[in-house]
C-alpha cells in the first residue's frame, strides 16, 4: 500500500495549480474533492494514487488582476500577512483580494471610479473603501497612515504621477510593486494598433526609463518580472516590479539592471508571443 501524502502536495505534484500556495487556498476554499469527497484542511493525508478533482474557477480572486499579484508576492518573496497596505486602482479588487488571503491585516482600496469593488471585498471589515478617490489628490488627512506595502494597478495613467504620492503614505524602506504597462508609458507614438505594443525595445525602453525616475524619486528596483497573463483586451506584456523607499540610490548598479530588463523582456516575449 502506499505511502499518504499531504493532499495540498499530492494536488501541486499533478499540476492542478502551478504551486503548492495556490493548492492549498483552493482546498481550504472547499473546492477540491478526493473520491468524491470535499476535503478542506490541506495537511490530510492521502493516498498518492486517489482520485482528486478540483470543481470550481481556478482563479481564487475577484478578478484576474489577483493573479498578476499573486505572481509578485511569490517571486518577490514579499509577505503581507499582519500588514497594513494600500491598493491604488482598486477597480474589482483582484489585488486587494490577493493580498488579504496572503494575510493582510487590512487593506486601503482606492479607485477613481464607483461601485467597481466586488461586493465580498466591500463587506470584509479588513477593506476600508476610498471610491472617487484621485490618489494623486489625496490629502494626508484623509487617510492619515503610513503603511509598509503598497500595490498599483493602473490604466490610462503614467506610473510617474503615481509615485510622488506613494512617498506620502509608505513607510521608509517599505515595498512598492508596480504594474508596469508599456502602453501607458511608452508615448502614443509607439503604442501601434489597438493600444498594442509589439516591440520588445519599446519595452526595454519603458523599463529603464521608469527605473531611472523611480530612482529620482527615491525608489530603488529590487527586482522585476513579466505577469503571468496579458492585458485582457489588447493583450499586451505587462511587467511587475518591485521597489523600496529608501531614498538612498547612490550605489545603484544601472548596468547591471539594464541587463536584467533586457533578458527578463525577450524572456517575457518568448514566453507570451509578444502581442
Amino acid at each position: 500500500m502506499a505511502r499518504k501524502e499531504r493532499l495540498d502536495i499530492v494536488v501541486a505534484e499533478r499540476g492542478l495549480f502551478k504551486s503548492r500556495s495556490r493548492a492549498k487556498r483552493a482546498i481550504m476554499a472547499g473546492l477540491v474533492f478526493v473520491n468524491g469527497q470535499r476535503e478542506d484542511k490541506a495537511g490530510t493525508q492521502v493516498d498518492p494514487d486517489a482520485k482528486i478533482e478540483f470543481r470550481g474557477d481556478k482563479n481564487p480572486y475577484v478578478s484576474r488582476g489577483g493573479l498578476k499579484l499573486e505572481k509578485a508576492l511569490e517571486v518577490f518573496e514579499i509577505n503581507p500577512e499582519a500588514k497594513e497596505a494600500i491598493d491604488i486602482g482598486a477597480s474589482t479588487g483582484g489585488f486587494t483580494d490577493c493580498l488579504l488571503q496572503h494575510g493582510a491585516q487590512k487593506v486601503y482600496a482606492i479607485d477613481v471610479g464607483y461601485g467597481q469593488l466586488a461586493w465580498k471585498l466591500r463587506q470584509d471589515e479588513r477593506v476600508e473603501v476610498f471610491e472617487r478617490c484621485n490618489f494623486r489628490h489625496l490629502e494626508k488627512d484623509e487617510l492619515p497612515v503610513e503603511v509598509p506595502l503598497i500595490v498599483t494597478d493602473v490604466s490610462f495613467i503614467s506610473l510617474r504621477l503615481i509615485a510622488p504620492g506613494v512617498k506620502e503614505f509608505i513607510e521608509q524602506n517599505g515595498d512598492f510593486v508596480a504594474l508596469i504597462k508599456p502602453q501607458f508609458e511608452a508615448g502614443r507614438e509607439r503604442v501601434g494598433k489597438n493600444g498594442v505594443v509589439k516591440d520588445p525595445a519599446v519595452h526595454r525602453d519603458v523599463i529603464e526609463s521608469l527605473s531611472d525616475f523611480f530612482l529620482e524619486e527615491g525608489f530603488e528596483p529590487l527586482a522585476l518580472d513579466y505577469s503571468p497573463i496579458t492585458g485582457a483586451s489588447s493583450k499586451n506584456i505587462e511587467y511587475l516590479i518591485h521597489l523600496s523607499f529608501t531614498e538612498r540610490t547612490a550605489g545603484f548598479d544601472r548596468q547591471s539592471w539594464q541587463q536584467k530588463i533586457g533578458k527578463l523582456v525577450n524572456t517575457a516575449h518568448s514566453e507570451l508571443g509578444g502581442s
